[in-house]
């Protein structure tokens, strides 16, 4: 049966709902609360809360097609991709889950249904493996199923001494869930060279493995143990790729729709007739990365997720350089992209324009990146002593400045010279171990703290009830008492407090009760649980004790009055900039707040007044504040903003501010948008490639700051002399002034460095036939000097200068040499050996270098030493 991608995605999701399983959308490719993953990687990463134990939801079968990443950290295939048949930096996994619901029997028999009645697989084609010690799955397949023996595999540890280290058993890390698992494979037929799993050739590409049914059975331990979870639940996984490659007929996955219409929309943009090329398969693939990287909020950096972005988007500009484009391409992609997955995940087109934006910066930033790395090397190369560029320097212009390795050794086969790899591969894998070691992949799953109970949220009603403590925790462990002093967390049956979460910071108050009270210092959320973070004061504290909770009324005030106008900012931006501006992150404390959204350039300051005006337009509107609880479809329908890569319920709690603001969300807000008083921006700031950052007050606090601002204003025109209303004039008069007099200062210093340099042309002395002027400028600033240099140039035609001056304690050298003179004595080497008499250092071209020093004792012997140098050297 032959499908389009798209038909196997669809036919996928279908069937297992049909079976009674939740259509769960793709999770965000950046793992939310999660520091063990760089990206989401399997579609179970958005489950594994759930799989813990610490998540409850409320179905307990799901089916998804999850979109993954892997580019860096532990699981990185970026070399490989474009060069083999299936390495991808983007792919999408289809799965089924079963949440302590169905097991190995119906998981098994879902599979095989799925594939040889939906897609029409012969059965003949598939064989499957199952963990060496799995009865039961050999079983099922042979008996239930059908399948024959010979076609069942056992897969066994990889050795005695490392038990269930196994293609066949599957674990979440070195501790946690884990399992034997049963692979399905195609056999894609004896004209392709490979083996069975488990035969010397498995690395071949015959058999193909499709599917992946994971059995989680176990909790690993950090001794090794193997505790049985109490409910066994089912992880799946089907590369769509693959299955998609088959089922059209083709081998290599770089031959299915998707990637075929994506290599003619780069053959055509880019103007390349040489349609086999590898590289194209390579910018097919990292236009989804870096498309769905983008619009998931990810953006070039130069560390974690945004340094795996710019290499990935690096790469595919790279090659297409070697394909000939010499304009920005990459961008151009986008709708070819949108095209083929727009359908199935609509916020490609949503954030068209910031994806848009953020390649084509990217592109053109790169493109003056490999002019600096083209400066850097020839000015390496020209001081090169030998015919092999060090492999440290071929990797500080890859890892400093992103220029290409394979740039780098092009250009040096086109100078006869050669590369030291083994260096530079020294250098590449101590980077990285690196890498390796700051992603966090040892974590044990085991210290997160699992809390069973659920709290009950009063506080959008109350602000104080009577409650009962269910569990406390001490260091981690659960406490029947609490004495006084003892710092813990409690977790209580209902609460008026606000757990931290949708950027909210916690409630604090009191849970008090007879003799004594504790003290909550901040509120999270665990699982279902609140949980009080705090300590005992005075008094002992039971489990089912009953307490009196009191929120800070105060503090939780002032976070609504900040928490409702990020609502009022948010839609002031969007309709001041454009639609374009979507929120990517914001905190919301009782003092202020801090909210991120994305845009490209600085927010004029006409357009932050404009912003302001609107924001405290709506304030005086005094419009309602209203909340109400709907489906999640319903509330999207009706224009509620949700928040991308956010988790929802079935159920959503919707916030509108009159006919001006409309959002998803659960945290807690003033009656009347009248009740925020004033709104003041007090920054406006990048703080990434496409992302700004505002931070402002309101209420009190803004109005303190208007307050302050005023006594600063006073101040400074009392200096002027001037008043609140004539500073600006007033300021502007005195820069005015002081750029003439430090104009005619500079002018001065210039006339003292001239005069100095014709003095000391008087030193001028021949070594060998070669003009030398080495000499001490007195009462020179140091950059004057380089302009004394080329004068001094001028002058001698020909010739070598070293010049040196002494300021507030700091040395300044400058050399400069002739270019006929170039190729005997270089500026560099020559500033070098002065700069090391008066401990400092510096570089520069072979004409002219400078360098300080902070022994200003030791600058006539660096001169002296200088001078014998060029006795030898000339």
């Amino acid at each position: 049966m032959k499908m389009t991608s798209a038909e196997v995605r669809n036919a996928f999701l279908s069937f297992f709902n049909s079976k009674n399983h939740q259509v769960v959308a793709s999770s965000s490719l950046v793992p939310h609360d999660d520091p063990t993953l760089l990206f989401t990687n399997a579609g179970m990463n958005q489950f594994k809360d759930v799989f813990l134990g610490i998540d409850k939801r409320n179905y307990s079968r799901a089916t998804t097609s999850q979109r993954c990443v892997r580019a860096g950290g532990k699981h990185n295939d970026l070399e490989n991709v474009g060069y083999t048949a299936r390495h991808h930096t983007f792919f999408e996994m289809l799965g089924n889950f079963s949440f302590g619901d169905y097991f190995k029997e119906e998981a098994i028999g879902y599979a095989w249904e799925f594939l040889t009645e939906v897609v029409k697989l012969p059965k003949e084609k598939l064989l499957v493996t199952v963990y060496q010690t799995d009865d039961e799955a050999f079983d099922l397949w042979a008996n239930k199923i059908g399948v024959p023996k010979e076609r069942i595999i056992r897969i066994g540890d990889k050795s005695p001494e490392k038990k269930f280290e196994s293609d066949n058993f599957w674990q979440m890390g070195d501790t946690g869930p884990c399992g034997p698992c049963t692979e399905i494979f195609y056999d894609h037929g004896e004209h392709i060279w490979g083996g069975p799993p488990g035969s010397p050739e498995e690395d071949g590409d015959r058999f193909i493995e499709i599917w992946n049914v994971v059995f989680m059975q176990f909790n690993r331990q950090a001794d090794g143990t193997m505790d049985p979870l109490p409910n066994p639940s089912v992880d799946t996984g089907m590369g769509l790729e693959r299955i998609a490659a088959i089922l059209q007929g083709v081998h290599s996955n770089y031959e299915i729709d998707i990637f075929q219409n994506l290599i003619a929309a780069a053959v055509k943009i880019i103007g390349t007739n040489d349609l086999e090329n590898k590289s194209l398969r390579v910018i097919a693939d990292h236009i989804r990365s870096c498309g769905f990287l983008i619009a998931d909020g990810v953006m070039p950096a130069n560390e974690g997720r945004g340094y795996v972005l710019r290499r990935i988007i690096r790469r595919a500009v790279r090659h297409g350089n070697k394909l000939g484009a010499t304009d920005a391409f990459f961008y151009k992609l986008l709708p070819a992209l949108i095209a083929e997955m727009g359908e199935a995940y609509p916020e490609l087109q949503t954030q068209l324009p910031v994806i848009e934006r953020v390649l084509k910066l990217e592109e053109e930033q790169f493109a003056k990146t490999l002019d600096r790395g083209l400066l850097i090397l020839d000015e390496a190369l020209s001081e090169l002593s030998c015919s092999v560029i060090p492999g440290d320097l071929v990797f500080k212009l890859y890892d400093t400045y992103g220029f290409p390795a394979d740039l780098t050794a092009d250009i040096a086969r086109e100078r006869e010279l050669s590369v030291d790899e083994a260096e530079f591969e020294a250098a590449m894998q101590a980077q990285r171990e690196r890498a390796k070691q700051a992603s966090n992949f040892g974590t044990d799953y085991n210290d997160n703290l699992i809390i069973d109970s659920a709290t009950e949220f009063l506080g959008y009603q109350h602000l104080e009830a009577d409650v009962k403590i269910v569990e406390m925790y001490k260091d981690g462990e659960a406490q029947q008492v609490l004495t006084g002093g003892d710092h813990a967390i409690i977790v209580l049956d209902q609460t008026p407090f606000y757990a931290e979460s949708g950027g909210q910071a916690g409630d604090a108050g009191e849970l008090m009760y007879q003799g004594g009270s504790f003290v909550v210092q901040d509120t999270l959320k665990v699982g279902n649980a609140f949980v009080h973070k705090g300590y005992v004061q005075g008094g002992d504290l039971n489990v089912q004790q009953l307490v009196q909770a009191k929120v800070d009324s105060r503090r939780r005030w002032n976070t609504a009055l900040n928490h409702s106008v990020t609502h009022l900012l948010h839609a002031a931006l969007r309709q001041t900039l454009g639609e374009h501006v979507t929120q990517k992150g914001s905190l919301v404390e009782a003092a202020r707040l801090r909210f991120d959204f994305s845009h490209f350039e600085g927010v004029s300051m006409r357009s932050l007044r404009q912003v302001e005006h609107l924001v405290n337009q709506q304030i005086r509107r005094n419009l309602p504040v209203e909340t109400k609880v709907m489906n999640l479809d319903e509330a999207k329908q009706a224009g509620a903003m949700a928040l991308f890569g956010e988790k929802y319920d079935d159920d959503v709690r919707v916030v509108s501010m009159g006919d001006f603001s409309t959002e998803l969300c659960g945290g807690t807000h003033v009656n009347h948008t009248g009740d925020i008083g004033f709104f003041k921006i007090t920054s406006e700031a990048g703080i990434a490639a496409g992302v700004r950052r505002i931070e402002a007050v309101t209420g009190q606090f803004a109005i303190d700051l208007i307050h302050r601002l005023a006594e600063e204003t006073e101040k400074a025109a009392n200096l002027v002399k001037g008043d609140q209303f004539n500073i600006g004039e007033k300021v502007i008069q005195l820069v005015d002034r002081n750029k003439m007099l430090e104009k005619e200062v500079t002018q001065l210093k210039a006339k003292l460095a001239s005069a100095a340099s014709n003095d000391a042309a008087d030193q001028i002395q021949t070594i060998n036939g070669v003009k030398v002027l080495i000499a001490f400028l007195d009462g020179v600033e140091g950059k004057a000097l380089r302009s004394s240099v080329d004068e001094l140039k001028v002058k001698l035609e020909s010739g070598v200068i070293l010049l040196g001056t002494v300021n507030d304690g700091k040395v300044s050298l400058v050399a400069g040499v002739t270019k006929d003179l170039t190729g005997r004595v270089k500026a560099g080497e020559m500033v070098n050996i002065a700069a090391q008499g008066v401990g400092g250092k510096g570089g520069g071209r072979p004409d002219m270098a400078q360098a300080g020093g902070s022994n200003p004792d030791g600058l006539p012997k660096a001169l002296a030493d200088v001078k014998e140098w060029l006795v030898e050297k000339l």
